[in-house]
């Protein structure tokens, strides 16, 4: 947007020159040099195999060839020139069921998409399934698990078609004292915790709170705003209830990665992020509910090892208190190292601010 006044430059090009100091093959050419000069030169000029590379616009020496041909020298520019868009019309005799149409695996495997113009088979049958299961079984001519709760796991779960079965979990918890579906999804404004640490984006989402369908909150008796708490099979939590249409009956759900411990990222510790928002992490337990001496198992999809974070089950109930407040509520952290208090104006660099100030009759009068 503006020219940086001082030697920054952009990830990709510090990329590019690093792989090239440290010698990495398809960094350098026969005589140990830099193959490429920055980022745009290893756009235009690097091919995976022969003709192909990076974009399918505008490829061979005079530009003319598209989807696979030699690196051109000016490709960029032509995007550039393009407003950075490329568009190929497929004949009319590729477009249709691709994934046995001749004319379209042969035009495919000629542009490197696939590696032969073979039809493409969805396969619903998994055969290293079908060896897991063996082996639980004890049929199979390799390592097989000692453990008869090892086997029977591998001989349920691993089926090598498609299979449903009630989450792990939810087969150990009673449904009528845990009602609730608890899940969490990432908000479209902070994608991560990291930007819940933009100044501007905290003014959108400071805190989380528990989403409810309506007429299910009504019936129980919750208002909007109420302060309720969430309970699991492993603790509890105290969070403050939105009334919404747009939620099943039986779900409740929250943003993730919005709450925050007091002190931490230099937040002030009356922060919304650790006086308001909660974290549903501290409802779902690392292992499955267990009988008397029976050995704990991961909380976990027993194929994947996945935690098995949209599992949980909760109960919800009002809070007669009513005052306001996250529970638990974690004692602040120090900060870190030599790290002081925040400063009162907030940058996110280490040199002086770059002047974008201008007159508002510039503004006006500039396309």
């Amino acid at each position: 947007m503006v020219e940086p006044d001082r030697n920054v430059r952009p990830w990709q090009e510090v990329m590019i020159e690093l792989a090239g100091r440290l010698g990495l093959p398809a960094f350098t050419d026969d005589d140990g040099q830099p193959r490429y000069d920055g980022y745009r030169d290893f756009i235009v000029r690097h091919e995976q195999a022969p003709g192909q590379g990076f974009l399918a616009g505008w490829r061979g020496r005079d530009g003319e060839r598209h989807l696979r041909g030699e690196p051109n020298p000016e490709q960029w520019q032509r995007y550039v020139d393009n407003q950075c868009y490329f568009r190929y019309e497929l004949p009319e005799s590729t477009r249709f069921y691709k994934f046995a149409n001749r004319d379209y695996l042969e035009l495919a495997t000629e542009a490197g998409f696939i590696g032969a113009p073979e039809p493409v088979v969805m396969q619903l049958y998994a055969e290293p399934l079908q060896r897991f299961r063996l082996a639980g079984q004890g049929l199979y001519d390799g390592p097989q698990p000692a453990d008869p709760v090892d086997r029977e796991r591998l001989v349920r779960y691993f089926d090598p078609l498609p299979i449903w079965y009630t989450p792990l979990e939810q087969e150990r918890v009673a449904e009528d004292e845990y009602p609730f579906h608890a899940v969490t999804q990432r908000p479209m404004m902070q994608y991560h915790s990291w930007d819940s640490q933009n100044t501007w984006l905290r003014q959108i989402l400071s805190h989380n709170q528990l989403y409810l369908n309506r007429g299910r909150g009504e019936s129980m008796g919750l208002a909007d705003g109420d302060w309720v708490w969430l309970r699991s099979h492993t603790g509890r939590v105290r969070a403050q209830a939105r009334l919404i249409e747009g939620t099943q009956p039986d779900v409740a759900w929250t943003w993730n990665a919005v709450a925050k411990r007091a002190g931490n990222w230099g937040l002030d510790p009356g922060a919304p992020e650790a006086r308001q928002g909660f974290l549903m992490n501290h409802l779902i337990a690392e292992l499955l509910p267990g009988g008397d001496g029976e050995r704990r198992l991961s909380n976990s999809d027993p194929v994947t090892g996945q935690a098995a974070w949209y599992d949980l089950r909760i109960a919800i109930e009002r809070d007669p208190a009513q005052d306001a407040g996250r529970q638990p509520r974690e004692p602040a952290v120090g900060a870190l190292g030599e790290a002081g208090p925040a400063p009162d104006t907030v940058r996110y660099q280490t040199h002086a601010a770059v002047g974008l100030h201008r007159r508002i009759l510039d503004t006006l009068l500039r396309r």
